[in-house]
């Protein structure tokens, strides 16, 4: 909750709770020019959002109350129904801006800024998802890069067709999220890049996810030296906005249509694990489930728009504005989620990608009949005990290069993401009991960290990282071997 937000609303409480009190002692001009002064604080510096609209109303009683001063004592079932009515008002006042505040994302600990563009891919590959069979693949692409300039246009949070996605998702009126305009993002649109060349990491998002919804992340990576390009997979993302204002939606129908019928495929292997059977036994169960599953399609697919998008590095390095400025011979590639499973699947598939890391994702497809061959980092959140962890077979092989496995303890699903500082109440974000501060400081830590070493080739011993945070258990693994070594 903002300052004057939070003074307008004990001021007015006080006043109305004790107004009898305080018209004995104070004249109705003076409370009224009181009053009315707060309420402009709170306009002028914190503007107007739908959430304190409760809070609106225990201003308007308390600006009546000062008109009226009566000071006949009503009637005691009179004020017990106020009394209900104003605590019912008073906790709307307070709950809903703290639910849902204008919230201040974490500020980027590197030397540079960071500037934002979008790009925009219209690609020969057939569109699947939609039902026009003339449709073509295209998603948007933004673009996060180092800067030295911090005088630009900042960076809204969540374009548009983001926020309307995710308020359909919620079955939310758009204008609710209105009030994200209000969050600074201190990124910055458009502003000059830095004049250095710089590794180039491609993130993919995750299910249904808002694409743009990794500000504190990606601005941490990328004000360490790195050049982000964030893909928007379009149609399972929340939404996205393209370059002539169309905007297209998570599509829910396809979505059904390929779920339809697949449980069965996935079911044994999720009961090996509620029937306690061995590693062993559940292997070849799991196996089959991670390479059937319709999720692997999926995983394909996103990781196409992966490749896609390093096609075009050659292209973008030679002209235009990030001409010079793409390292092209080192691209590393991560995501979250389902995202993540895509990165560990196009660093399978593309020899110029030198390493990946997935965050929090199951690695679905391929994988689980072979072996990275280049750095690879898996970094989950906190998972039960009584979790399906199908990575651990998915991920059995490791990789002939180094394999890094590492757990945030106390996280959710959603510390990787902005979520916990959207919606600060951890049942609703699915967030661990973890500060979110401290969530993205290790996993921003420990990916810099890996990629630092696989893509700038620093010094960096990433087991030093376990005694840094004790919230991080962090395991380096060098080749096939299932002995953690020190890198």
């Amino acid at each position: 909750m903002q300052f004057f937000e939070l003074v307008l609303i004990i001021v007015t409480t006080v006043y109305v709770g004790f107004n009898r009190f305080v018209n004995k002692k104070l004249s109705k001009h003076y409370v009224t020019g009181l009053l009315v002064s707060i309420i402009a604080l709170q306009l002028i510096f914190n503007g107007y959002r739908w959430q304190m609209i409760p809070a609106y109303l225990i201003w308007l009683i308390a600006l009546i109350t000062a008109f009226r001063q009566t000071r006949r004592k009503p009637k005691t079932i009179i004020r017990a129904l106020k009394t209900i009515g104003m605590l019912v008002i008073l906790a709307l006042s307070i709950m809903l801006p703290s639910i849902l505040p204008v919230f201040e994302l974490p500020e980027a600990t590197g030397p540079y800024t960071v500037g934002t563009r979008d790009l925009y891919l219209e690609l020969d590959r057939e569109e699947v998802i939609t039902s026009d069979e003339t449709d073509n693949r295209r998603f948007m692409i933004k673009a996060w890069y180092p800067s030295n300039e911090s005088n630009g246009e900042e960076d809204p949070y969540i374009d548009q067709g983001g926020r309307n996605g995710f308020a359909q998702k919620y079955g939310l009126p758009t204008s609710m999220l209105n009030y994200l305009s209000k969050v600074e993002t201190k990124v910055y649109r458009n502003i000059d890049i830095a004049d250095e060349t710089f590794p180039v990491l491609i993130f993919s998002h995750g299910y249904n996810s808002k694409a743009n919804g990794y500000y504190a992340l990606l601005t941490e990576l990328v004000s360490h030296g790195y050049i982000v390009l964030a893909i928007n997979h379009s149609y399972e993302s929340t939404g996205s906005t393209f370059p002539d204002g169309t905007e297209v939606y998570f599509d829910y129908d396809y979505a059904d249509q390929i779920e339809a019928g697949t449980w069965e495929k996935i079911e044994p292997a999720i009961e090996t694990f509620k029937n306690g059977l061995s590693f062993e036994e559940r292997h070849p169960l799991v196996q089959k489930a991670l390479s059937t599953y319709f999720v692997k399609d999926m995983i394909e697919r996103w990781a196409y728009d992966i490749v896609d998008v390093v096609n075009k590095l050659d292209e973008w390095n030679n002209a235009g504005f990030f001409k010079d400025r793409l390292d092209v011979t080192n691209v590393g590639v991560f995501g979250h989620s389902r995202g993540g499973g895509a990165a560990g699947e196009s660093l399978l598939n593309d020899s110029r990608i030198k390493a990946g890391a997935n965050l929090d994702g199951v690695q679905w497809g391929q994988i689980v009949d072979i072996m990275f061959q280049k750095p690879f980092l898996f970094l989950s959140s906190d998972w039960p005990a009584d979790h399906e962890d199908l990575n651990s077979h998915a991920y059995t092989n490791k990789s002939s290069s180094f394999f890094y496995k590492g757990t945030l303890l106390q996280t959710g699903h959603s510390n990787f993401m902005d979520i916990p500082y959207m919606i600060p109440l951890k049942a609703l974000s699915l967030a661990g009991a973890i500060d979110p501060d401290l969530a993205i400081e290790i996993a921003s830590k420990v990916t810099t960290s890996f990629f630092d070493r696989h893509l700038k080739n620093k010094e960096v011993d990433l087991n030093s990282l376990n005694s840094e945070y004790e919230l991080l258990d962090l395991n380096v693994f060098k080749g096939d071997s299932l002995n953690s070594v020190s890198n």
